[in-house]
């Protein structure tokens, strides 16, 4: 017995040597040896048909895209932060992985091992012609295969957790219909590796090698000319998306001349915009961040971008048909045509979450907003709401449609100098710091923080509305006669620098106005004060204080840690569920806090009952409109609802009792 064992196990430690030792030697990619001309021809024929039918797709897409209407505003400068976009986000996949992590690394993986088989796909089909440039038998060819089989693993596991992420897990926000296509690709993939991976456990002289390089290759020959009939079409132009997108978050781009008025019809779509649409990855991060998706609104952002899609296929790039569609006239079972109608189109609050978060390139709100100018500037859009605003800019020249000389009486009670170009600052108002109560208070708490630092400010004497309402609805005539104002009003009083408590002003006085002149250097009251922070008296409370990140000035200014900086001050730091670039939009933005009551639930009382949920005793804002949206939520919410402050405020409640005044605002 013992005998039997002792030979028993002699024999088990010569078939694990054995089959260590096989390893070793097919630890190295197995390649045919030899092809036949039949093979050759079948190779070749295959390549011509898989290249015929890739193009058959792609070229009317090609044309479509370089039929559409230049983009006469276009530029490669700044050039070095094209090149930086490009490596961040297409590269180092930067986007995709900070944004969605988990799926986001898997994406990068498969990505990333795309690249690097890119060698090796080439080397697979010159070697059937004699041509393979890399050997397996080499240092170099050896390393590189092993070097691809490592990627070709985390590649199969990656897609595999892609697969079972969208066909069982489905988020909501991948879309309710499930892409079948998605699970063809996804086969593909898993194909590709496997195939290149069983390589390296084949004897090259055996017929197995056969087998496997004539599937990896018809797998090869059958993906390429899929890519261009699904949403895989991003693999070959959103790098390209990616390079050429304009420079600038949510840069609206200058209409061209007087027989533009937006985007009306197919005509109208610019080449920028046809490559962003066919980029479209249909992932649903837009929709996911989008406030007005999240709270029962008809906007869905990547439906927007898949209509206007849908769009160029059928009408083409030249076509008169309208891009919006009347929702009263909208089929029920249309739903591209429902997701591109003009309510649609006038729900969204520009906070550019959307933007933010596409991970190709895609530019959403220029696209929204130009939809919105061709509604507008040519009359089709009919709102009450939207006329009174628009009335009330070129009447009385503020949003809220009161008279001047309610301005002027809240600059004598305040005693507020007027600006004469010996001053330091002008403090700009806007429409809520001159004229809604709340806003009022922002601005008078915040003259008495500059006053404290001694800083030297006025105001002008005649001020209008920055335009920012009517620039977001598309009202470009009304926008022109506020920009042209307001630089004029600059210009007579000599103003080299501007503070004001509003991001929207900040932000269209920056940008927006630059299509009719150069505005003074212009910051937001949180910078200014923030830069001053070791000026300004420390009085922690204690309290708690939750701080929402107002979208225009987060998003669109990067501005998220001065802010906090003042709020630490003077109490506890509270983070929301949702802050920083994932901050909920407070309902206000793109004109809609004068559009009257919204459909579904309200997008200022959620954000408002996610703050309360925190069990903060103060909400600190940044935003006047942030503050009068959360005024009204936080107020239906029932007794004890956290108090409202701006962080201007917080820091005036630390200064001496000496210097500060007391009576009606």
């Amino acid at each position: 017995m013992v005998a039997v064992a002792r030979v028993a196990m002699v024999g088990t430690r010569s078939m694990d040597a054995a089959f260590i030792s096989g390893l070793h030697v097919y630890a190295t990619l197995a390649e045919p040896g030899h092809f036949s001309a039949l093979e050759v021809v079948l190779l070749l024929v295959g390549m011509a048909i898989s290249l015929v039918l890739f193009f058959w797709r792609f070229g009317p897409i090609l044309r479509t895209i370089f039929r559409s209407k230049k983009d006469t505003d276009f530029t490669l400068h700044p050039i070095g932060r094209r090149v930086w976009d490009f490596f961040w986000e297409v590269l180092c996949q930067g986007k995709v992985i900070r944004q969605r992590p988990l799926p986001g690394l898997a994406h990068a993986f498969v990505f990333w091992g795309f690249l690097a088989f890119a060698l090796v796909s080439l080397n697979h089909i010159a070697n059937a012609v004699g041509l393979g440039f890399l050997n397996p038998a080499s240092y170099i060819g050896n390393f590189y295969f092993l070097f691809a089989a490592i990627w070709a693993l985390l590649v199969a596991v990656s897609i595999t957790a892609l697969f079972v992420r969208r066909f069982f897990v489905r988020p909501i926000w991948l879309g309710k219909k499930v892409s079948y296509e998605s699970g063809v690709i996804a086969f593909l993939i898993f194909l590709l590796m496997v195939s290149y991976l069983g390589a390296f456990f084949v004897d090259a002289s055996g017929t197995a090698v056969k087998f496997l390089w004539w599937t990896h290759t018809l797998t090869l020959l059958v993906f390429l000319p899929l890519i261009p009939h699904t949403k895989h079409l991003h693999l070959v132009i959103s790098p390209f998306t990616v390079f050429l997108k304009r420079d600038g978050f949510s840069k609206i781009p200058p209409l061209n001349g007087d027989e533009d008025f937006g985007l009306v019809a197919g005509k109208d779509v610019t080449q920028l915009i046809s490559l962003q649409v066919y980029s479209c990855v249909e992932c649903g991060r837009c929709t996911e961040h989008c406030p007005a998706s999240n709270t029962g609104k008809v906007l869905n952002p990547k439906e927007i971008i898949l209509g206007t899609r849908s769009y160029l296929n059928e009408f083409g790039p030249a076509s008169e048909t309208s891009l919006l569609t009347d929702t009263r006239e909208v089929p029920p079972t249309d739903s591209t045509a429902k997701y591109m109608s003009m309510e649609a189109a006038f729900e969204c609050t520009t906070c550019g979450s959307c933007e933010y978060q596409c991970p190709v390139g895609i530019q959403h709100l220029p696209i929204i907003i130009g939809l919105r100018r061709g509604a507008t500037n040519t009359g089709a859009w009919e709102d009450i709401h939207g006329t009174k605003l628009f009335l009330a800019l070129e009447k009385q020249g503020n949003a809220l449609g009161l008279s001047a000389t309610e301005r002027d009486k809240f600059i004598q009670k305040q005693a507020f100098p007027i600006f004469d170009g010996t001053q330091e600052y002008c403090l700009w108002l806007g429409c809520m710091g001159g004229y809604d109560p709340k806003g009022r208070e922002i601005i008078a708490d915040f003259a008495r923080v500059m006053q404290h630092l001694g800083t030297t400010f006025g105001v002008l004497k005649k001020e209008k509305c920055t335009g920012d309402p009517a620039r977001r609805l598309g009202n470009d005539l009304v926008f022109q006669t506020m920009a042209e104002f307001g630089l004029k009003a600059f210009e007579t009083a000599k103003v080299q620098k501007v503070v004001a408590i509003c991001p929207h002003c900040v932000r269209t006085i920056s940008n927006d106005w630059r299509e009719y002149g150069i505005a003074p250097e212009i910051e937001h009251h949180s910078e200014f004060m923030a830069r001053h922070k070791d000026r300004l008296p420390k009085q922690n409370s204690g309290e708690s204080i939750v701080y929402h990140d107002p979208c225009y000035l987060g998003r669109y200014r990067d501005v998220y840690e001065e802010p906090r900086e003042i709020v630490s001050m003077t109490g506890k730091l509270v983070e929301a569920p949702r802050s920083h670039e994932r901050s909920f939009c407070c309902g206000a933005g793109g004109g809609l806090a004068f559009l009257g009551e919204e459909s579904g639930e309200r997008v200022s009382h959620v954000r408002a009952a996610e703050l309360a949920g925190t069990g903060a005793q103060v909400v600190g804002t940044a935003c006047p409109f942030c503050n009068t949206m959360f005024r009204d939520a936080l107020s239906a919410m029932g007794e004890a609802p956290p108090q409202l402050l701006d962080i201007a405020q917080l820091a005036a409640r630390a200064l001496p009792a000496s210097e500060i005044r007391t009576g009606e605002q």
